[in-house]
């Protein structure tokens, strides 16, 4: 009650004062007198001076005596040193190297189709078949006379392995005989061309063209076959990022359709700076995933860029900035047996940001108690109570 009685006489004697000194005021002002204007402003100060500092000690006794004072109530967390990833995050897409379409290699009818769309196949094996225009009849037609030359050389030879004959009867079936072989393996070259073959072991994804087509070299796709079980991602990195994106590089790979997340490593890094987006490209190998992960199918990217192992993180919505641009945060000191503490700003110095966290490099030390929950109502110095 003391109390009460004590600020509402001070605050009685403020209004008397203030009301005296406005009368004066407003006689020096009629008397347009400037040095009594610029004195009466001196004094006017002075006075407030006098207020404020008897307003501050009994705000000093206040909070001396008040028992039952009130204080900022906060929760702190505890600055741990802490194994830090930092991914790149970006988007890719699915490739593979063996996903190709077949093409025909010589003009004519597509006489037979021996593979079914969804059929597996092995490297080598006959897909489909185009007609050779007679070309068989003639490399029959070759191989006889092929065989005719070499009976002739046979005997040329032996003759001139005995002395017996002429050097020219020799060298004329040798070249004979030469020729018709040139002959039968171009046609047999030729006789290649009118098959389609797997060139690896995979699964036909389409037959696109039906049998008794007219298929022309270059122009007419035949089939498609695609190999599951080499496929990668590929993505484009900033070209800033060219010393922490190496191969073996962990990776997080997230297929939105699929729902799933994989880990993976980088497998390849490119060489060559693309001038126009000033990016490099990189594949991250990928398995099959038992046939549902596909070509084309698009994924979101995460390479692991930085690591530190004993990082200090703390959540950015606790962090403010000042009017200078520096950040800051509350730490606070030893609790008493009450959980009352006197607040401290720090200065701190942030590194890289992973999700709601940020990695702090200066500023914060292992072990600090951290203001998180009422950071925005303390101030530097302040008593707060820690209810955590």
């Amino acid at each position: 009650m003391k109390k009460i009685l004590t600020i509402l006489s001070i605050s009685l004697l403020i209004i008397s004062c203030g009301q005296d000194s406005a009368k004066s005021i407003d006689k020096v002002i009629e008397d347009s007198n400037l040095a009594a204007i610029r004195a009466k402003r001196t004094e006017v100060v002075a006075e407030q001076q006098a207020v404020a500092d008897k307003l501050k000690q009994l705000d000093e006794a206040i909070a001396l005596l008040d028992s039952v004072k009130k204080l900022p109530l906060v929760t702190t967390i505890m600055a741990k040193d802490t194994l830090f990833n930092h991914y790149l995050e970006l988007q890719g897409n699915v490739e593979t190297k063996k996903n190709i379409v077949l093409y025909p290699e010589m003009s004519g009818i597509l006489t037979r189709v021996y593979v079914k769309k969804g059929q597996k196949v092995s490297k080598g094996q006959i897909l489909a078949r185009i007609d050779d225009g007679g070309l068989s009849q003639q490399l029959s037609q070759i191989e006889v006379q092929t065989q005719l030359a070499k009976t002739t050389f046979d005997r040329q030879k032996r003759l001139w392995d005995q002395k017996i004959g002429s050097e020219i009867q020799y060298l004329e079936a040798k070249t004979n005989f030469e020729a018709q072989q040139n002959a039968v393996n171009q046609i047999k070259r030729q006789l290649a061309k009118t098959t389609i073959n797997a060139p690896f072991s995979g699964i036909i994804d389409d037959v696109i063209t039906e049998q008794g087509s007219v298929a022309t070299p270059g122009q007419t796709a035949i089939i498609r076959i695609v190999n599951l079980n080499d496929m990668y991602i590929e993505t484009e990195v900033p070209e800033r990022y060219i010393p922490n994106i190496t191969k073996g590089k962990n990776v997080e790979v997230y297929f939105p359709v699929l729902g799933k997340t994989i880990t993976t490593k980088i497998r390849q890094v490119g060489n060559y700076i693309n001038p126009n987006n000033r990016s490099f490209t990189v594949e991250v190998s990928i398995p099959s995933e038992g046939g549902t992960v596909k070509p084309n199918l698009t994924a979101k990217v995460k390479i692991n860029d930085y690591t530190n192992e004993k990082a200090i993180l703390i959540p950015q919505s606790i962090i403010s900035e000042n009017a200078e641009g520096d950040q800051y945060t509350y730490v606070t000191s030893e609790k008493d047996a009450q959980n009352i503490a006197q607040a401290r700003r720090v200065i701190i110095k942030t590194g890289k940001t992973q999700g709601d966290f940020i990695e702090i490099i200066e500023g914060i030390t292992n072990g600090d108690a951290i203001i998180s929950e009422g950071a925005r109502s303390v101030k530097d110095g302040q008593k707060v109570k820690i209810l955590n």
